[in-house]
């Protein structure tokens, strides 16, 4: 059984900056991306940023680009957030995922096999 830990979150004013680390514990196993999302009250989950780690590629949705950055290491299946300049429509629970698809569609959640608790980030304005 694979684990994935978060944590880092908490309460920030807007245009502060937090990192979310998560990281995996329990059965080795490879994976191919590992990815944040984040959930706000009364909404659906949604893409955050990812890492493929086979290209060393990073991916951002349009709401984070500039603000938030992705990086991690493969071989201990880490992954961290740095998020700055952060807004109050940033708050959110966030969760990390780690994907063991080779072709993986990093942005859709449901291509993520293991999954994190979450943590709660909150931007007071």
């Amino acid at each position: 059984q694979v684990q994935l830990v978060e944590s880092g979150g908490g309460l920030v004013q807007a245009g502060g900056s937090l990192r979310l680390s998560c990281a995996a514990s329990g059965r080795t196993v490879s994976t191919y991306a590992m990815g944040w999302f984040r959930q706000a009250p009364g909404k659906e989950r949604e893409f955050v940023a990812a890492v493929i780690w086979s290209v060393g590629s990073e991916y951002y949705a349009d709401s984070v680009k500039g603000r938030f950055t992705i990086s991690g290491d493969n071989a201990k299946n880490t992954v961290y957030l740095q998020m700055n300049s952060l807004k109050p429509e940033d708050t959110a629970v966030y969760s990390c995922a780690a994907s063991r698809r080779p072709w993986v569609n990093i942005y859709s959640s449901n291509q993520y096999d293991y999954w994190g608790q979450g943590t709660q980030v909150t931007v007071s304005s």
